[in-house]
C-alpha cells in the first residue's frame, strides 16, 4: 500500500544514529508488521546482566512504528506507547514484532511482542507494548 519495502525501511533506520549505536535491523516489512532484531551484547545489558529496560522500550517503539508506516506510508511519528515488562530478557537475540490492529486516516493502533532468543533459537516473550502512530503527511484542505 504504501509502496515501501524492507531494503528502503533498513534505509531508514539505519539514518538514525541512535538505531546504528544500538546495532538494530529491520528482518521483516510489509503488510501491517514490522520485525526489528537487535543482538544482544554487554554495552546493552543492565547491572543484574539482563537487557536493559530502555533497550527493549526503544525496540517496542521502532517496531511499533515501522509497522504503522506499512500502512500509513513513511511519514510518521509515534504518538505513544506502553510497554509492560514480562521477564528479563537475556540470550543472544531480542526480536520485537510488531502487528497494526487498526488504521484510521490519521492513526494507527499497533501490539508488539518482544522476545529474546537463545543460543538455540528458543525464543522466550519478555515484554507486551502497543501503542498509536499518527501520519505526519500534512492533510489536504
Amino acid at each position: 500500500m504504501t509502496g515501501l519495502d524492507l531494503q528502503m525501511a533498513q534505509k531508514v533506520l539505519d539514518s538514525q544514529p541512535f538505531s546504528g549505536l544500538v546495532g538494530a535491523r529491520i528482518t521483516a516489512f510489509g503488510d501491517g508488521a514490522a520485525t526489528l532484531e537487535v543482538d544482544i551484547r554487554q554495552e546493552l545489558q543492565q547491572q543484574n546482566g539482563f537487557v536493559h529496560g530502555g533497550v527493549l522500550a526503544y525496540a517496542a517503539d521502532n517496531s511499533i512504528t515501522f509497522a504503522a508506516g506499512t500502512t500509513l506510508g513513511p511519514a510518521v511519528l509515534t504518538g505513544g506507547f506502553s510497554i509492560q515488562y514480562i521477564r528479563p530478557a537475556t540470550g543472544r537475540t531480542l526480536i520485537a514484532h510488531a502487528d497494526v490492529v487498526h488504521t484510521g486516516r490519521r492513526q494507527a493502533v499497533v501490539r508488539c511482542e518482544l522476545f529474546a532468543a537463545g543460543e538455540d533459537g528458543a525464543k522466550t516473550l519478555c515484554a507486551v507494548a502497543q501503542g498509536t502512530v499518527l501520519s505526519a503527511t500534512p492533510s489536504s484542505s
